[in-house]
């Protein structure tokens, strides 16, 4: 299908870029989603890169879900797809940047960056910097971001940490004085809006819990930032020429597959897409907690994703009867997939940096052991050194690593994945199997390889037949 016939109305679309980590992108991202939502306007978040906090902020502010855009683990066609589909009936779309703008899976090439992904959306950017201890340097930051890739359409710039209207003015004079960027306005530093961190980021969403903060947020927006510019530059991206979904490989109509997700403080870590990835592939989602439940919900399979179990230890240690319950769904050859966070719960124990030890399911033998210092993290191409639960072995699909602990082995641990970082250097092993349990220290993005969800989902099908015979 040519473009001639693929043409759509525009879709207003931004990207909000940082000139490093840091610089509070975040915080500007949420506050211009909250005020334009405030003004009336339905707004769709999209966040560059493997996160699962930010999107989670996008959602309570914007009350849609925000969606995971990547240049390394999904291709263009995935990318452009994600959006269209997501973005169609939205006034206004957002797209939040990762690290710094050009920062990506490589020193020297744009792969995985935000700028990768602007270009990939023909989006403009508006341009995160800290004006904090500069004012005419702002300039030459400034122009160097906007010229350092022809390719790429930065539009405009919004001064964070900025005390009074005084030093904004100065920054701004000296940024319209050297370029032809709109300076759209800046926020003040102000530690009631500002979302604490923790080691792997900002305090999830589910945390948070109160939209007092994202009210502030829009508050705070509409006094010291021109949203009527911000709106502008997001119009200028133009049309948006329509494209064919990229879908998941048809699954044969069987039985719904009823997956139990877990999903509470200590799990929350998922991407949107995998959720309806599986419901698109015959899957049906019912939530429940290892924090608060008792019991464990009528599911044929458990996917217990990422999150902060070393933060919950006591309390999911104390939950007794749904850890029983984990054991014995899985020792029944039950069918279970877990990342990260999931994956420590299922070890014997989580021993956090205080040196205390929670009991947590037992399925593996081995420890979970947070570190004092350092991390693993980087994005990993996945493959299955044998048939598995993702399918059959050489089965590969793309995602990421960023934990801060290390499996301690108690006997001896059977691994299904083989890991390789994004230049293709192997980095060890992953997957650790037992009966029809998978668990992986990566997080995966499916969208890399839709095929595992009817893999998964097949097996299943496979264990309950067996089970039934």
């Amino acid at each position: 299908m040519d473009h001639e016939h693929r043409l759509v109305m525009p879709r207003p679309r931004l990207v909000i870029a940082g000139t490093h980590s840091g610089v509070g992108k975040t915080t500007v991202t949420l506050a211009l989603m909250a005020a334009l939502k405030a003004r009336g306007l339905v707004v769709q978040p999209f966040k560059a890169g493997p996160d699962f906090i930010d999107p989670g902020h996008h959602q309570l502010v914007t009350g849609r879900s925000s969606r995971n855009l990547d240049g390394w683990m999904l291709n263009e066609a995935v990318n452009r797809s994600i959006f269209s589909q997501a973005s169609a009936d939205a006034d206004l779309s957002i797209i939040e940047g990762m690290m710094g703008l050009f920062d990506g899976s490589s020193p020297i090439h744009e792969q995985g960056s935000t700028a990768e992904l602007a270009k990939q959306l023909h989006a403009p950017v508006l341009l995160v910097i800290d004006g904090s201890a500069m004012a005419r340097s702002a300039a030459a930051m400034a122009a160097g971001y906007a010229r350092f890739d022809p390719g790429l359409s930065v539009q405009g710039v919004v001064f964070n940490r900025v005390r009074s209207e005084g030093h904004y003015r100065l920054l701004r004079e000296a940024v319209e004085a050297e370029t032809g960027l709109a300076v759209v306005g800046y926020r003040r530093p102000d530690a009631s809006v500002t979302i604490p961190d923790r080691h792997l980021g900002l305090r999830t969403a589910i945390e948070a819990g109160s939209c007092d903060l994202y009210d502030r947020l829009a508050q705070s927006a509409a006094e010291t930032i021109d949203l009527d510019r911000v709106a502008a530059i997001a119009r200028s991206a133009g049309e948006w020429f329509e494209e064919d979904p990229v879908s998941p490989p048809a699954a044969e109509p069987r039985d719904t597959v009823r997956v139990g997700v877990a999903y509470d403080g200590a799990f929350c870590f998922y991407y949107q897409d995998n959720l309806e990835l599986l419901a698109a592939a015959g899957a049906e989602i019912v939530q429940f907690s290892p924090l608060h439940d008792a019991a464990l919900p009528d599911a044929d399979l458990l996917y217990l994703g990422g999150g902060y179990p070393e933060l919950y230890g006591e309390a999911l240690a104390a939950n007794v009867s749904m850890r029983a319950a984990v054991k014995a769904f899985s020792d029944r050859g039950g069918v279970i997939y877990a990342e990260c966070g999931g994956l420590m719960y299922l070890t014997q124990a989580i021993r956090d940096g205080d040196g205390h030890r929670y009991e947590m399911v037992g399925v593996f033998p081995a420890e979970a052991v947070m570190r004092t210092s350092g991390m693993t993290l980087g994005y990993r191409t996945v493959e299955t050194i044998r048939p598995s639960l993702l399918g059959p072995a050489g089965t590969s699909l793309r995602g990421h690593e960023f934990h801060y602990s290390l499996l301690e082995p108690k006997g001896e641990l059977a691994y299904a994945c083989v890991l390789a970082d994004a230049a293709g250097k192997p980095v060890g092993q992953d997957g650790v199997m037992v009966r029809n349990t998978l668990a992986l220290y990566s997080h995966q993005h499916f969208r890399s390889r839709p095929e595992v969800v009817v893999n998964l989902l097949q097996s299943v099908r496979q264990e309950k037949a067996a089970r039934q015979a």
